[in-house]
């Protein structure tokens, strides 16, 4: 496995020969995904909601949706595990079972959460990869969408059978779909990790395509950076 930490440091030409510019969704080359056909009507929405998403590194997960128009506030964390063992060291190992998650608070009056989805598996992950994203290896790395409640659990599981019955991308969605227990914002130093850290070549190789697919995609949900809104940690 190699840590984020170590491609901090390495010569471009040295993560050019990795790959690591090759972590982007295996469908991004045709065009977005279809819409799901099972949704949140804009018209019944009202208040905040929350969606709570695993899809590898939570920096580039973080970043699409930083980008999404409609969405207020985006944390990166960690969810499926303990309190206690809510830690990047800890999850780093790959057995607290926690997945490297965002939490995407988002008004349902401008973007609903199949669209959310939608963007999702569209931009921010290839759903085939199973315990990795891109250079990025190990169970924390899992893609998941954790449910909130039986609505969210409805949209999600029809719009998975949906992506499977299209034969959206060339191998089985490994995506889980499970109930979330809690949510743990990640240490202060990963939050916003793309706006703030743009020239890190881990951001340029892995997530600013994400960004830029996003753009490309999803023109009219597509907004640009914003001013950072402060996080508060456990």
């Amino acid at each position: 496995m190699i840590r984020r930490s170590t491609l901090h440091v390495m010569p471009l030409v040295a993560l050019l020969m990795l790959g690591v510019s090759a972590c982007q969704p295996v469908s991004a080359a045709s065009g977005a995904l279809p819409a799901p056909t099972l949704d949140a009507p804009k018209t019944a929405a009202h208040g905040e909601q929350v969606a709570v998403l695993a899809g590898g590194c939570f920096w580039g997960v973080e970043a699409v949706f930083e980008h999404v128009r409609g969405v207020r506030k985006v944390v990166a964390g960690y969810s499926g595990g303990n309190a206690d063992t809510a830690h990047y060291d800890e999850v780093g190992a790959g057995d607290t079972g926690h997945a490297e998650s965002v939490q995407v608070h988002f008004d349902p009056a401008e973007v609903s959460y199949g669209t959310l989805l939608q963007v999702f598996f569209s931009v921010a992950l290839d759903p085939t990869e199973r315990n990795r994203q891109g250079p990025d290896v190990g169970n924390q790395y899992r893609s998941v969408i954790f449910y909130a409640d039986p609505g969210q659990q409805r949209i999600a599981g029809a719009y998975l059978a949906q992506l499977a019955a299209a034969k959206a991308f060339p191998a089985p969605i490994v995506t889980q779909l499970v109930p979330l227990q809690a949510f743990y914002p990640a240490e202060a130093y990963h939050q916003h990790y793309f706006q703030l850290h743009p020239n890190n070549p881990y951001i340029v190789y892995n997530d600013a395509p994400k960004v830029a697919q996003l753009k490309r995609l999803f023109p009219a949900l597509y907004q640009p950076d914003r001013q950072v809104v402060e996080v508060q940690l456990h």
